[in-house]
């Protein structure tokens, strides 16, 4: 039986549900473009109850692009390195996930060349209360800034890095090893980039990973980047998704920056992440 699919607005600035999808089973042609169609209308989707195995959630993941590996490989999911798995589980006095992954406004791996173009997040178990994620709408953040500073962003390019400092959990272990460090390198994308499907800017910089502006010095680059980051964290820009268990969430990595909130971690977290691979930002 074909699936009807009823897209549903979640709130005014970015966000959308997507009723009818049954994301075990495989998508028709219509149906996938229906899809696609509402991500890049809405920026996030978010589909509700989905009982899915990991070899599902992978191939829907595969219908928008090839997969990325992150670089916390003992992190990935054991036979299926596709997942990423973000948990407060802890087994044998060791963490299986990145615990306190996303505390902080970003955009995912921004600190490589090339970007992915979205993230499919999958709520296995969830808490009570807390937990939350934002999102912030980057289309919308560009369009409301004034004309002096959309002149002044015009052209600029950012550096981006993977800022070890700032990923250390709570419990005091460090997440990258030593040879993961070896590997991180600094990368330049434009501040306000285009987006390759819709044609539309958005900003392109955010908290988490952007560390500095190319041709400024380090004091006038810092202050830009603040005044950009106070313009960003604005609640018109903002939808707050509260999870349930076994939503599925996917949002455009291209124009949209998250954040997870805090929560009791009496409570457990597991979700499992995928994420597609994208385009260099112009």
């Amino acid at each position: 039986m074909e699936m009807t699919l009823d897209v549903r607005p979640l709130s005014p600035a970015l966000g959308a549900e997507v009723v009818g999808a049954d994301l075990s089973r495989p998508l028709s042609d219509d149906a996938f473009a229906c899809i696609k169609r509402a991500h890049l209308d809405h920026c996030v989707l978010v589909f509700r109850d989905q009982h899915l195995t990991p070899a599902q959630h992978i191939a829907f993941s595969r219908r928008f692009g090839d997969l990325h590996i992150h670089m916390l490989e003992q992190y990935l999911m054991e036979d299926h390195p596709e997942i990423l798995v973000l948990s407060n589980v802890r087994q044998g006095g060791r963490a299986i996930g990145f615990e306190d992954a996303g505390r902080y406004w970003h955009s995912d791996v921004t600190y490589e060349e090339v970007p992915p173009l979205g993230s499919l997040l999958y709520g296995v178990e969830v808490p009570p209360e807390g937990g939350d994620t934002l999102f912030a709408n980057m289309y919308a953040a560009y369009e409301a800034l004034d004309a002096a500073t959309k002149r002044r962003v015009a052209g600029l390019r950012a550096r981006h890095r993977y800022n070890i400092d700032r990923r250390r959990p709570r419990r005091g272990t460090i997440h990258v090893t030593d040879e993961q460090a070896a590997k991180i390198r600094e990368v330049s994308h434009p501040v306000v980039r285009t987006h390759p499907e819709s044609g539309r800017k958005a900003l392109y910089v955010n908290p988490g990973f952007t560390v500095g502006i190319e041709g400024l010095a380090e004091t006038d680059g810092a202050a830009l980047l603040a005044e950009l980051f106070d313009h960003i964290d604005d609640a018109r820009f903002q939808y707050r998704h509260i999870w349930r268990q076994r939503d599925l969430v996917f949002w455009d990595n291209r124009c949209v920056m998250h954040h997870a909130t805090d929560y009791d971690p009496v409570h457990t977290r597991h979700m499992l992440r995928t994420t597609v691979k994208g385009d260099r930002p112009v």
